[in-house]
């Protein structure tokens, strides 16, 4: 039996599934499943597409969007941005 590794990307068909993937990567709090999960969202959306949206390196945003990497928040609000989305802040529900 092969066992292939598991790619979040090859779930994320709709603009609706990469909200809610990011939704629930923010939830967390975890910022290494942060800057993969926009990495991720990143790499369906088209890395280049979006480094040069962004006006950032292609290699350097690469990097930051990795679980070893950490994005800065201007560029973390610029990628939702382009993704078309927002930010909204609720209350913490234990």
């Amino acid at each position: 039996m092969k066992i292939s590794k598991y790619n979040a990307t090859d779930y994320l068909k709709t603009d609706e599934d990469i909200k809610e993937y990011l939704n629930a990567s923010f939830e967390t709090g975890d910022s290494k499943l942060i800057a993969r999960s926009l990495g991720d969202v990143a790499k369906i959306k088209g890395l280049s597409k979006i480094a040069r949206a962004t006006k950032l390196d292609r290699s350097s945003l690469y990097t930051s969007l990795t679980e070893q990497g950490d994005p800065k928040l201007s560029t973390v609000t610029k990628l939702i941005e382009i993704f078309g989305l927002s930010f909204s802040i609720n209350t913490k529900v234990d």
